[in-house]
């Protein structure tokens, strides 16, 4: 019985896994660009970011939070690199993206090729293929 209690307190007490939501309708910068992505699982929208400011929108848990750029590498375009670092609290994230440009996009261009990595320090991580638009004011 007392080895039956100590598991089902263990189990009570183990955290829930880290889940990345829907950030729901956002609304264009009102300068510069923003890279509007969505979970290729489900095709929410789990993610903006935007060049100016430099950050990235998403919702963790539940909880919208918005983490500053730290870091960027590569090429990408419109105002993104293509491997991207944020952070804020105890949140990482780094965004890689592959940006094409096409004709029958004005003011912006196509995500593909992309990924996010959510890690929360001394936690969960989470690896989230995704995909969307850049759009441009």
């Amino acid at each position: 019985m007392t080895l039956f209690l100590a598991a089902q307190a263990a189990t009570i007490a183990a955290p829930s896994p880290m889940s990345l939501d829907a950030i729901g309708q956002q609304k264009m910068p009102a300068k510069g660009c923003a890279a509007f992505v969505w979970s290729m699982a489900d095709r929410k929208l789990v993610a903006m970011a935007t060049a100016e400011p430099a950050q990235i929108r998403l919702s963790i848990d539940g909880r919208t939070v918005d983490l500053a750029r730290v870091a960027e590498q590569g090429e990408g375009g419109l105002g993104f690199g293509g491997s991207i670092d944020y952070a804020g609290g105890d949140v990482t994230v780094n965004f890689e993206m592959k940006i094409v440009a096409r004709r029958d996009l004005t003011k912006g261009a196509q995500v593909t090729d992309a990924v996010l990595r959510v890690e929360r320090r001394g936690g969960d991580a989470l690896v989230v293929p995704v995909a969307g638009l850049i759009g441009c004011a």
